[in-house]
């Protein structure tokens, strides 16, 4: 029984840290809204991948909010006889009553890490310095990483992962689908700091 208690606590410790590592958030406390100690940002910056829809609604809503002037949507096509997801990320926030004139897109990464490198050119481009970064929440740990190893100086990058999509939530480790997710992160994760597969 102790050891089946022991093995519960360890589980438990697990599942929270790797909650709050996988997904960090420079927004806690903030609210919908900007205020005293929660500044606004040039851009929001959504990457494509997973439930993209969500994504975009929450970039979406940041914007409609007053978090940012400017939106950027990053990501290639997935099936290549359809527009890329970063346009078809453009015509959802368009639907949503975002200006054209408000929106910026990155057509051709694959991956997070062109996500990253493609991203930065367009904010150097437009002189944007201080960015929100939204993905999902399983997304936001690595994305964070890679977009900020890509920054120029002078560029902020803060997280605003998305609270829940089809395929993550609070409640992650109750599904397969949610240990495969966590379980594939930490392990791309750990290739990014011992530089496998870069």
């Amino acid at each position: 029984m102790r050891g089946l208690l022991i093995f519960l606590a360890c589980l438990a410790a697990f599942i929270i840290g790797v909650s709050f590592y996988l997904q960090p958030n420079d927004f806690t406390g903030c609210g919908t809204t900007p205020k005293t100690g929660c500044s606004t940002a040039d851009a929001i910056v959504v990457v494509s991948g997973g439930d993209t829809q969500a994504r975009v609604d929450a970039g979406v809503k940041l914007f409609n909010n007053g978090w940012a002037r400017m939106l950027v949507f990053s990501g290639a096509a997935q099936d290549k006889s359809g527009p890329s997801n970063a346009e078809a990320m453009r015509r959802q926030a368009i639907a949503a009553g975002v200006p054209e004139s408000a929106i910026l897109v990155d057509e051709d990464a694959v991956n997070t890490q062109q996500n990253a490198e493609n991203t930065q050119s367009i904010l150097t481009e437009h002189n944007l310095k201080r960015v929100i970064l939204v993905t999902s929440g399983y997304h936001q740990r690595r994305a964070s990483l890679e977009f900020q190893k890509e920054a120029q100086a002078g560029v902020k990058v803060l997280n605003w992962p998305v609270a829940k999509d089809k395929d993550w939530s609070a409640l992650w480790w109750m599904t397969p689908r949610g240990w495969w997710l966590a379980g594939g992160e930490l392990v791309k994760i750990i290739a990014f700091y011992t530089g496998a597969g870069r």
